[in-house]
């Protein structure tokens, strides 16, 4: 299919190559409809893909690629997502929210899940979905700032690691329930719904 077919053109009229889609997010920070507060520094998105009822990103404007990339430099940015997590969680007092980042993330740019506890939703679909958000693999957003607080920066995990906590056999993270399978899972899920 043709790039003009696609409809990827610039302001001059002429085709440009498309942006890849692990740097999706970049698009999103700018789209009026995903947008839900702004601030000098900092944006926060409704997830495209929501793994939950509830599924905000939290990004930051500068060109910070990942958590590995953070430094000392960065803590007010930080304690400033803090801060905007602490607004999600007052807006959404009936949701149990967590906000934490992927050990391995799979697009690009710096960026914070909020998400509700219920996980539920029809785009959470495999059980890597499940476990990067249930699993060590989340790594919560407290971590992150004493990371960065403490030790200056944060390490990665590794391959192996990665391997294992992808391939964690499913359970419930809400009680002890284990799950042969995601639909199973998923039906289970509703019943913690109150």
């Amino acid at each position: 299919m043709s790039k003009r077919k696609l409809g990827i053109m610039t302001g001059s009229g002429t085709t440009k190559q498309p942006r890849h889609w692990s740097l999706g997010l970049l698009g999103s920070m700018e789209d009026p409809e995903s947008i839900v507060k702004k601030t000098e520094r900092i944006v926060v998105i409704r997830d495209k893909y929501p793994k939950a009822k509830i599924h905000y990103l939290v990004l930051p404007y500068e060109d910070i690629n990942s958590i590995y990339k953070l430094t000392e430099k960065h803590t007010s940015l930080l304690e400033e997502f803090g801060k905007l997590y602490e607004e999600l969680k007052e807006k959404h007092k009936e949701s149990n929210l967590r906000a934490g980042f992927h050990a391995v993330p799979s697009m690009q740019r710096l960026h914070m899940h909020v998400i509700s506890t219920d996980m539920i939703s029809p785009c959470l679909k495999t059980k890597v979905h499940w476990n990067s958000f249930t699993t060590r693999f989340f790594i919560p957003y407290q971590d992150v700032l004493k990371g960065i607080k403490e030790d200056g920066g944060i390490k990665k995990i590794s391959n192996e690691l990665h391997k294992s906590l992808m391939s964690t056999e499913l359970i419930c993270n809400q009680c002890n329930f284990k799950p042969k399978n995601m639909p199973q899972l998923k039906e289970h899920l509703l019943t913690h719904v109150k």
